[in-house]
């Protein structure tokens, strides 16, 4: 039996009543393509997030599991265990974490956030859920403390109280520790908030409270009053215990560490300024700035660790962040980077009561993770294994490939393995949890990412796994006259001349094509090889503003077909150049100017190494505008790139310019628009990328701003879909490219090299080229390429072109295979192989035609060559725009996948422009996304969601079934490490840890109910009920068969746990039972 399908019903019903249906122009019975993708293979969902925790807040770590949890300010929590085990969660009220507390390998994590609510997350399954939640309505949560192997959590809120919850049914006990009781009856004034809660490693019945005044209290917690009170005139920030329980140490606000006795109430018995200096007349030591967290650990076979943050003396303006470690007589001042947020101490035991023995220290600063090696002599950092530098320099602008060359990756991190830094600690990474997926996705993916200070990074994105390759400083290409930009910045500054604009790579060439913001264009070659280039070479092109009267142009003059540089081009390949952009005398440019190649040889190591340099230079004392579209084809060895005044075509095996033309130029004789001439002083177009090419204008010093100076996060802009407006023609802007070999002029039978051009009206223009032989004809012949007339014209810029065979299968451009282009002896080598064409002309018959693909900002159009007659048309939208647009390769042919700026996913079958998926994703509220937004084929997209961070999603079903079992684990069974031994001695006078029974205590029956206005329970989905909608396919029912296996075993467990206090219980009764026998056996009946 047929499966009934409602989606293609939806589906059908959606293009039957579509106000804006797909429509076939041409002959419907020519055109019948079996088109083999459907609805049913579309699915979206997200798959991992990589890069540091944007505004971190909070960390924990569980030293059996061995795994890392960071919380942020916008209530996210990202886990990590082994290098590529990592996973994102996401709190739903997005409140800031404040806390993070894990139940020690149980596989559970507590997390504390800024809106007074507790919550309880299962992290037993590979995305982690939230099982129980409590709000507090009353009081503000300001500490949280969970001793180990304990179910019952303390929580201290800002009134000064403290309330224990259990953690297992997540409510609250009756058990309060009440603030004027745990202070001096005599005391009149309010301690003030809870800032720290912690049990006596010795006696977990003796629970000390540390309040912001500067007050500590001892309380019992079976005589429910305070044994003791330590008073301080500073205020608190911390407290950490000996591991004897004896003695305990304060941090406080003016940069003093205080440590007391537990039996000695009158005076610390010790107060250390780590960072003040010491008069010599005895007096008090400099206040200093507060000591925000203090941790005291012990070693078996040596002095104590004090690690502490914070507490420099005042006279230290401008100085780092600092970490001081002090051991022993040593102090040992680490600065870090990045102010710091929160750090914890590694030790290798979880029990509180031994020797800690630490070995690591974990430093969360505000842009960067840092691990110390307290192991080794110096105090190493460990090489951090997590692609947590992202942000090193802020990401400008991003590229995804899938299914690459498998030979890629490879060469990429053969390369990239010289630029390792070395002095790293030789001990391996501390966090080590978890267990890696057993996923069966195998294709190489590769992510580039470009960056303000001029950096492109490659990374391996295989597996959902990310991993630095490859990392090329552009910026080595030019003088460098500017003082350094403050490090660490995650905003691009106004003044960012070596920012990357656009990126174009050929994965199979390894060829690579950077713009940047100073209108400069660099190509690379990949080689295997060091070099030393004497001179980089350097081509200088004039790009002419808009027409005067005067400069109207001939139709069919001869300048369009021209091969050799044009009189606007002066190509320099020798010598050192002149830079026009650099000595023009413009009285209003008050920036930076544009950037001059370095005369001095540069020695390029093996990976990417500079070609050739292309330089837009001012032209009439008019600054050159940004490059707003670029594009490479290794098989004709072309780049071309365009902005708001025209296009340049670029021969880099000859290093000329093949054409240089206008915008208007593109139409010959047969522009649609009139268009109004006006002097190119009067109004000069927008530099930004990023800011919308139809609109508003921009002075000379926007011209060398970074795509992402421009910070206005509106996108309620309205575009009119007229092409008659007047102030809009005459802003026609260059789009977008694609090179292919198709049917240059309607009704041509012969396929030939063509290069298409789109533009910000929606006009689609061709260009044919024409190519010399191969071989050493292709160094000395000129490229011809010479307009061919208008294809198709659309609403809105134009975003992406594509081709498709007579099947309807997709056509990549032709390519020419990576060979190494330089000797052992640093000579060039002259390409002799003919360029591997994946073009139709092999693969079908040429009477068969193609079909051209394009999209705009607002539609798609499918063009059937040569007869150029549409023949298909779909409105994707009428209200927004897209954003991004790509012709992607999926498993089962090919689509078209547009984000719009109103948050849609949407894709399209090819050529029949059937909408097979419309997701309502994301709000666009950041120019981030719009800027770095990426489709790639097989299902995979990704975007910058936000100045650290990756988001990778997936809109293939086939992936979403697979995701599951791709996923790490995060919790693994370790056994949890023995007990320290009490020792002989200890355990017969009683010298031991006492412990604790906290069930008879805070228990129902006990400690009575709690008021059920004080906090709210508020179940969480991530039980088994949660499960049944989270997964699916068959992983999903193992994943939860899993959990009902847990949660039996968890059942059987609390039932045994319960049967064994029942026979205790019958136990006692039958021995008072016989106790009661014998006493009265004997007396008469009235004698009982």
């Amino acid at each position: 039996m047929k499966k009934f399908n409602i989606r293609k019903v939806l589906d059908g019903l959606k293009e039957a009543s579509s106000s804006t249906p797909t429509v076939q122009v041409g002959p419907q019975e020519n055109h019948l393509i079996p088109e083999s993708i459907q609805s049913e293979h579309f699915q979206l969902c997200k798959t991992v997030r990589h890069g540091f925790p944007y505004q971190p807040s909070a960390m924990a770590f569980d030293p059996v599991q061995k795994i890392l949890a960071i919380g942020t300010q916008s209530g996210a929590v990202r886990i990590f265990g082994r290098p590529g085990v990592e996973c994102y969660c996401q709190h739903e009220t997005g409140a800031a974490v404040i806390q993070l507390q894990f139940l020690i390998n149980e596989g559970a994590l507590v997390s504390a956030l800024a809106d007074d609510s507790v919550h309880l997350w299962n992290l037993r399954q590979k995305r982690p859920a939230v099982l129980h939640s409590l709000k507090f309505n009353r009081e503000r949560i300001t500490f949280c403390h969970l001793p180990f192997q304990s179910k019952w959590l303390y929580i201290g809120t800002e009134r000064g109280n403290v309330h224990i919850v259990n953690v297992e049914s997540f409510t609250l006990s009756g058990y309060v520790i009440m603030w004027n009781k745990a202070i001096e009856l005599s005391s009149k004034a309010h301690p003030g908030p809870v800032v720290h809660i912690s049990d006596n490693p010795m006696d977990e019945g003796k629970l000390i409270i540390g309040f912001e005044s500067g007050i500590v209290a001892m309380w019992d917690l079976k005589s429910k009053k305070a044994d003791y009170r330590y008073t301080h005139d500073e205020a608190i920030h911390s407290v950490a215990w000996h591991h004897e329980g004896k003695q305990f140490i304060c941090s406080h606000s003016d940069g003093t560490l205080t440590i007391w006795n537990v039996r000695g109430q009158g005076k610390p018995i010790q107060t250390i300024t780590p960072h003040g200096k010491q008069p010599k007349d005895g007096k008090k030591p400099e206040p200093c700035k507060p000591i925000l967290k203090v941790e005291y650990k012990t070693t078996r076979n040596g002095e104590p660790f004090i690690i502490l943050s914070g507490g420099l003396s005042f006279d230290t303006v401008g100085r780092l962040p600092c970490l001081t470690v002090m051991h022993g007589k040593s102090t040992a001042v680490l600065e870090m980077d990045y102010p710091i947020v929160d750090f914890l101490t590694l030790c290798e035991t979880p029990y509180p009561n031994d020797f800690q023995e630490p070995y690591a220290v974990v430093v969360l600063l505000e842009k960067d993770l840092v691990v110390i090696d307290l192991a080794q002599n110096g105090y190493p950092i460990f090489e951090n294994p997590y692609p947590l530098n992202i942000h090193e320099s802020p990401v400008t602008c991003c590229e995804y490939f899938a299914d690459c060359p498998v030979d890629l990756i490879p060469a990429l991190y053969s390369a990239g393995s010289r630029q390792k830094r070395q002095g790293y600690s030789k001990r391996e990474w501390p966090i080590s949890g978890g267990n890696w997926g057993q996923g069966t996705q195998s294709y190489p993916e590769i992510i580039i990412t470009g960056h303000a200070d001029g950096t492109v990074k490659f990374w391996d994105a295989s597996a959902i796994m990310l991993q630095v390759l490859y990392k090329l400083k552009t910026a080595k290409v030019f003088d460098r006259n500017r003082s350094k930009e403050e490090k660490g910045s995650t905003e691009v500054s106004d003044e960012d001349p070596f920012a990357i604009q656009i990126l174009a790579w050929c994965p199979e060439s390894r060829m690579l094509c950077v713009a940047g913001v100073s209108a400069n264009l660099l190509i690379y070659r990949f080689s295997k090889l060091e070099v030393t280039t004497e001179v980089v070479q350097l081509l200088e092109v004039r790009m002419q503003c808009e027409l005067n009267d005067s400069d109207s142009p001939d139709c069919g003059g001869g300048e369009q077909t021209s091969g050799h540089p044009t009189p606007r081009a002066s190509p320099q390949t020798s010598g050192p150049p002149s830079h026009p952009s650099t000595s023009s005398n413009n009285s209003d440019s008050g920036n930076v100017p544009c950037l001059k190649v370095r005369n001095a040889p540069l020695k390029q190591s093996p990976g990417y190494q500079v070609d050739l340099v292309v330089q837009l230079v001012w032209v009439s004392g008019e600054p050159s505008q940004q490059i707003t579209s670029l594009a490479l084809n290794s098989s004709y060895s072309l780049v071309v790139f365009g902005n708001s005044n025209g296009l340049a075509v670029v021969d880099y095996i000859q290093k000329t310019v093949v054409l240089n033309l206008g915008t208007v130029e593109l139409y010959g004789c047969n522009d649609p628009y009139q268009r109004q001439p006006r002097s190119p002083r009067k109004t000069r177009q927008p530099s930004g990328g990023l800011c919308d090419i139809n609109e508003g204008s921009a002075t000379s010093e926007d011209r060398c701003k970074s795509p992402t100076s421009d910070r206005d996060n509106s996108f309620s802009r309205s575009r009119s879909s007229s092409v008659t407006s007047i102030d809009k023609e005459t802003k026609e802007a260059i789009s977008s490219f694609h090179f292919c070999e198709t049917y240059a002029r309607k009704g041509d039978s012969i396929l030939t090299p063509c290069l298409f051009v789109g533009t910000s009206l929606g006009t689609v223009l061709c260009l044919a080229v024409t190519m010399p032989p191969a071989g050493e004809q292709r160094q000395l012949q000129p490229v011809i390429a010479s307009p061919a007339g208008m294809l198709v014209r659309l609403k809105g810029s134009v975003m992406r072109m594509s081709f498709l065979d007579s099947s309807g299968s997709h056509l990549p451009p032709a390519y020419e295979p990576w060979f190494e282009h330089v000797t052992t002896d640093g000579e060039e080598r002259v390409r002799k192989r003919r360029p591997v064409s994946v073009s139709p002309s092999t693969s079908q018959d040429l009477s068969e035609g193609q079909y051209a693909v394009v999209c705009s900002e607002k539609q798609a159009k499918v063009i059937s060559l040569p007869s150029q007659t549409c023949i298909y048309k779909h409105s994707i939208t009428e209200t927004s725009f897209i954003l991004r647009a790509d012709v992607v390769q999926m498993s089962q042919g090919a689509c078209l996948a547009c984000f719009c700026a109103n948050g849609h996913i949407m894709t399209l079958s090819l050529p029949g422009l059937r909408p097979l998926m419309d997701v309502n994703y994301l709000p666009l509220t950041d120019m981030r996304i719009a800027r770095t937004f990426c489709f790639s084929n097989l299902g995979q997209a990704m975007y910058m969601c936000s100045p650290t961070e990756i988001q990778r999603i997936t809109y293939s079903q086939e992936v979403c079934e697979n995701l599951q079992e791709m996923l790490g684990e995060l919790f693994t069974p370790v056994e949890t490490p023995e007990a320290p031994n009490r020792g002989f001695f200890k355990g017969l006078f009683g010298g031991g840890a006492q412990s604790l029974d906290r069930e008879e205590l805070f228990g129902e029956v006990a400690a009575g109910k709690a008021s059920r206005s004080l906090a709210q329970h508020i179940p969480g989905p991530g039980g088994i009920e949660g499960m049944k909608g989270a997964a699916s396919g068959v992983m999903g029912d193992l994943a939860r068969a899993r959990i009902a296996l847990d949660e039996r075993g968890q059942k059987l467990g609390e039932l045994e746990d319960r049967t064994a206090a029942m026979m205790s219980s019958a136990d006692n009764f039958s021995k008072h039972a016989h106790e009661m026998m014998l006493k009265c056996k004997d007396k008469k009946w009235y004698q009982i």
